[in-house]
């Protein structure tokens, strides 16, 4: 599952780069979950964020995005940062995390 998984999200050879220019960790699997830590560079501090993604039933990813405000100096310690901090949440919110933002609808 987790090949068919990372095949599909890197399927075309990049390893995803954000906006702000960094490459994304290695994926962590975690209950069904991949974890990937794509930290924001801001200055020589790493913002906490990544995105966390799972196949549906259908075999479709679903993906959230994940930020915190946390800042940390250097990157393994903001990748291990995110890992926890989305294991955590994972934990507590589950696939309710990929359910529409009822405070979004309407907007375009």
């Amino acid at each position: 599952m987790l090949k068919k998984l990372l095949s599909g999200l890197f399927g075309s050879g990049s390893q995803g780069v954000a906006e702000s220019g960094t490459k994304a960790a290695d994926p962590v699997e975690y209950k069904e979950y991949l974890i990937v830590s794509q930290p924001d560079n801001q200055s020589g501090q790493y913002r906490v964020s990544g995105w966390i993604r799972k196949l549906d039933s259908e075999g479709a990813t679903q993906e959230h995005r994940f930020e915190r405000s946390d800042m940390l100096p250097g990157r393994e310690a903001c990748d291990a940062m995110m890992v926890t901090k989305a294991q955590r949440y994972i934990d507590e919110v589950g696939d309710a995390m990929f359910a529409p933002d009822p405070r979004r609808e309407g907007q375009v």
